[in-house]
């Protein structure tokens, strides 16, 4: 176990959390693919993971972006082997289009908890799925780019003489409640494709005037975003990720340190998580 550590709170450089929530029609891939090429400028390091019948594909005339298409059942494991898929391609951004299918979608976490039985008791089992999607998002060393829908809710109650009555209570995200505890920042888009952040941890956006998502808006993150120091937690993930691309997998730090200073001749430390990458990424010819 490694040794707990106080040092002085720094900005550190991390993959984005991004959430795209609106109702049908909102403009949620198209706006969730301009961002991803502002954040990339690549678009051949763009992926979707597609749940909304090829919806995707429809843009593809603005670049050669990569699409996974993921039908029933949308359990939380077909999202998270998606994701994998696309970490293991490569991929710099990942959108899920959408995150809502994981929810309540054919296969998805209510459905399977109904079929257990529809019981409070029952969510013990599906909880930990759930999560585990939601852990996958958080680790992942690409940015995430989640879309969500958002539906007209409703609320019913009952006058001075007792007729009941329903009333409008706003839009509500097709997530689990607390969804967007875990992003970056979250985009609210309504019918006319224009956006405000409803949470931005980077400052960018937050009590901002309304605005149309474009590329600039994903430069725009890039810059923040690269303006903090890199972050271990993601450095470590990507040693581990050259070490298996050179064929060596192992259980526990010990060997993860034999091998690192056997290939670099370096300490596997913090201070040396940057120089360590450079020494195992396999050179251009």
């Amino acid at each position: 176990m490694e040794k707990l550590q106080l040092r002085k709170a720094t900005r550190r450089q991390a993959k984005l959390r991004i959430g795209i929530t609106a109702p049908s029609g909102g403009g949620k891939t198209y706006s969730a693919l301009l961002l991803a090429y502002g954040l990339t400028g690549n678009w051949e390091r763009i992926a979707v993971v597609d749940t909304e019948n090829n919806s995707a594909e429809l843009y593809d005339h603005l670049g050669a972006f990569s699409v996974i298409t993921l039908s029933p059942p949308f359990t939380p494991e077909r999202f998270i082997e998606a994701i994998h898929t696309c970490e293991e391609a490569g991929m710099e951004v990942i959108a899920l289009d959408s995150a809502t299918a994981e929810w309540n979608g054919s296969g998805g976490c209510l459905e399977i908890q109904e079929r257990l039985g529809g019981r409070w008791q029952d969510w013990k089992d599906v909880t930990p799925r759930h999560r585990k999607f939601i852990d996958t998002i958080i680790q992942s060393p690409a940015h995430i780019i989640s879309c969500t829908r958002r539906v007209q809710d409703y609320d019913m109650g009952k006058d001075s003489q007792g007729k009941t009555f329903v009333t409008k209570v706003g839009m509500k995200e097709q997530q689990r409640e607390g969804y967007e505890y875990d992003l970056t920042l979250n985009f609210e888009l309504d019918i006319h494709h224009n956006a405000r952040s409803s949470k931005d941890r980077t400052g960018l956006f937050m009590d901002k005037p309304i605005f149309v998502i474009t590329e600039e808006t994903g430069k725009k993150l890039k810059e923040w975003n690269e303006g903090g120091k890199d972050d271990p937690q993601i450095q470590k993930v990507e040693i581990v990720k050259l070490l298996k691309n050179l064929g060596f997998e192992a259980a526990g730090r010990d060997a993860y340190e034999v091998k690192v200073k056997e290939l670099t001749g370096l300490d596997l430390t913090e201070n040396n998580y940057a120089e360590i990458i450079i020494k195992l990424t396999p050179k251009k010819i």
